[in-house]
């Protein structure tokens, strides 16, 4: 059989992907990624440490950020990303700006760290007061709450699930309960969804529908800024950060005396 005229496969461009060791999400970060764009993903050397700060650091060290790029090189990917959030926000502003520098070095490619992109959606959406939500303990929560502050965003209210293991696991109910309850700490121009262990992707537009504001995830960040990178965009229907007609919302039910009309959303 002659199949000559299938010409072989498409081309691809490639995302290096840096992961901690128990990430068990990577069909969730493909789901973010365009057709013509293959995520090649290593994991950092295991450790007998649940999450916490020690954690953080330890899969963070530039050491081994350096060895897994390095892995990553062979297959040429565009960019590298690397997928945690507290290995990239432990060291504050400084320290997530250094990993990178330490990724680009042993690469020669762009990179991006889920924290950086964090802030750089942030202000991509002229975000000033942020929600969180987080599955950690209050000491890695707490750590995330000074990064924030750090990078000029105030942080109006915080919920956190106190875990320090199969955060995979958590199912979209309890992230759901969890958005609601840190929104009720005062008003916020987003709600961020910390840690890409944490399933997220499907639950989005429910809540951006349900809050009136942008979510935006770990994983959903990280794939918006590689990408970026690259001069193409992440998949995300009726995503605010990704789509742009998902950032307007119909008025809300009108809440002021003598049919007076409230309108609420962003644009």
């Amino acid at each position: 059989m002659d199949v000559t005229f299938l010409g072989g496969p498409r081309p691809q461009r490639g995302v290096g992907v840096v992961a901690p060791f128990d990430f068990a999400l990577d069909r969730e970060l493909w789901r973010w990624t365009p057709d013509d764009v293959s995520l090649h993903l290593t994991r950092t050397p295991y450790v007998p440490v649940e999450v916490s700060l020690d954690l953080a650091r330890l899969v963070s060290e530039h050491e081994t950020l350096t060895d897994a790029v390095r892995t990553l090189i062979a297959v040429a990917p565009e960019v590298v990303a690397y997928a945690c959030t507290s290995g990239s926000f432990v060291g504050g502003v400084t320290g997530e700006r250094r990993m990178c520098e330490a990724m680009t070095r042993a690469g020669a490619v762009p990179s991006v760290t889920t924290s950086g992109a964090l802030l750089e959606a942030l202000t991509e959406l002229d975000v000033r007061r942020v929600a969180l939500v987080t599955p950690y303990t209050v000491s890695v929560t707490r750590a995330l709450e000074a990064y924030v502050a750090q990078g000029g965003v105030t942080v109006t209210g915080c919920a956190f699930m106190g875990l320090t293991r199969h955060i995979w696991r958590v199912p979209y109910r309890d992230v759901v309960e969890m958005a609601r309850r840190a929104v009720r700490g005062g008003p916020a121009d987003a709600l961020f969804l910390s840690c890409t262990n944490l399933p997220t992707y499907d639950v989005i537009p429910q809540l951006e529908a349900e809050l009136r504001i942008p979510v935006l995830s770990a994983n959903q960040v990280t794939m918006w800024a590689a990408l970026r990178r690259m001069g193409t965009r992440a998949v995300g229907p009726y995503q605010a950060l990704l789509d742009a007609s998902a950032r307007v919302w119909p008025p809300a039910v009108p809440e002021v005396p003598d049919g007076e009309q409230q309108q609420e959303g962003w644009t």
